[in-house]
């Protein structure tokens, strides 16, 4: 959970974050000249304040186009509406089944909402994998095993008999009808099960259940994870009205004005919006800030040409455009005497978690050795160092992209209520927020 101010349209608030994700690798121990030539290599990724203000204004624009009539088809970023109509009051009572689905494990939880103290107590959870070769196969065997697995939680707590109302955090972009009906737009983070793209999500899961036979659940409510990191935040602290995800994937939520919400009926109020911000640059937007790692990080990815942002972004794809970076600087005889092993040639096999552990302030230099020794590479002091640098300023441009996007819908909900100054506070989750050391 954090606090964001949102002052002024020229991007306060970019700077702020800018400046807080800069680079903090030590420099010290790196030769000058093997230095200059590394860091002129890193230089595609180094922002300026003025091209993050560029991207911000690029994304205004496509979230206008995202919730027009008859421009959303067209339009990049998908800005979907959620349904949801309010943030919590902290009134909410009661038992609840939580199912989250959105990487390569889901979670079912069983939480309890107390409305005396004000708590969501969580009871119990349950993390189930999801096999590789569940993830590219049929809709039918993915949501069979998201039922199994509903199904041994409920034993496991001794709810089998009990009929209790469903949450539903599906965390890909969807076309929402209805709060509990959700068409599937596009698989996204390395899913590609057939038989699911172009159907309703939450119709499938109860289709599981009845195949089941041996329980039932009660009402559903489908959410993507943004609108559901917003409202959980939202219920200890009613003024958060923006929910974002950094994790295998990107997106944000925020409360929009019901009067540009030119899809749905109704002009009173506010709904929530799904913003589907991985998206950006699909239509060649961002191409003037993509590297050359990134293009081939798109095209070796499973849906080249789709969520353009998020792969400048998230978990699925940081380790790898770090991979590509030091093969590169091995090549040119940069690191490891120009020497690369078979471990480090291979797709996917620097780990998006290893630059957080690289990354770690006290510890980060020695991680970073352990990681190259398991990597299989000869390495010296100076190649540690070097490998930080570069792990640095592929995740400082990640904090800086999302720096000027959240700024972007901050400053979008101070503009839609004619105020000077926004205070808000914002909802965050995912692996890279929650276990970068920055």
């Amino acid at each position: 959970m954090s606090s964001a101010e949102a002052k002024g349209e020229n991007g306060t608030q970019i700077s702020k974050m800018a400046k807080m994700s800069g680079d903090a690798s030590t420099l010290d121990g790196i030769p000058p000249d093997t230095l200059s030539k590394v860091q002129e290599h890193l230089k595609c990724f180094r922002l300026s304040l003025e091209k993050l203000q560029v991207v911000s204004a690029r994304l205004r624009k496509d979230m206008v186009r995202g919730l027009g009539k008859h421009t959303h088809h067209k339009a990049p970023v998908k800005m979907l509406p959620t349904f949801v109509r309010a943030t919590p009051d902290g009134t909410e009572k009661g038992d609840f089944l939580a199912l989250d689905l959105g990487g390569t494990n889901f979670r079912v939880l069983h939480v309890r909402v107390v409305e005396e103290e004000q708590k969501v107590l969580k009871m119990d959870s349950q993390i189930c994998a999801i096999p590789k070769e569940m993830m590219l196969g049929t809709g039918e065997q993915l949501f069979d095993h998201i039922a199994a697995c509903l199904s041994d939680f409920l034993v496991s707590q001794d709810l089998k008999g009990q009929t209790l109302p469903l949450g539903f955090t599906f965390s890909f972009p969807c076309e929402q009808k209805e709060i509990d009906k959700s068409i599937l737009i596009r698989w996204t983070k390395g899913f590609n099960c057939s038989g699911v793209e172009g159907k309703d999500v939450v119709k499938l899961l109860k289709e599981a259940i009845h195949r089941r036979g041996d329980y039932d659940i009660g009402s559903v409510a489908m959410v993507n994870d943004t609108v559901g990191t917003m409202m959980s935040c939202g219920y200890k602290d009613q003024s958060c009205e923006i929910g974002m995800i950094v994790g295998t994937g990107t997106n944000a939520c925020y409360m929009e004005e019901m009067t540009n919400v030119k899809r749905v009926e109704g002009r009173e109020g506010r709904m929530c919006i799904n913003t589907e911000w991985g998206g950006f640059g699909d239509d060649g937007s961002l191409k003037d800030i993509l590297t050359e790692f990134d293009v081939v990080v798109d095209e070796t990815s499973i849906n080249p040409g789709v969520h353009t942002f998020e792969k400048m972004i998230s978990g699925m794809y940081l380790g790898e455009i770090v991979r590509l970076l030091l093969v590169r600087l091995t090549e040119d005889e940069l690191l490891f005497k120009g020497r690369a092993s078979k471990a480090l040639l291979t797709r996917g096999n620097f780990e998006t978690k290893f630059i957080s552990e690289i990354e770690e302030q006290d510890s980060g230099l020695e991680n970073a050795q352990n990681i190259l020794t398991l990597l299989g590479l000869k390495w010296d002091a100076v190649d540690s160092r070097v490998v930080r640098l570069v792990c640095s300023a592929v995740s400082s441009r990640s904090a800086r992209l999302c720096a000027a996007a959240l700024a972007t819908i901050a400053n979008r909900i101070r503009v839609n209520r004619g105020l000077d100054r926004l205070k808000t506070t914002v909802g965050v989750d995912g692996t890279v927020y929650r276990k970068h050391p920055k």
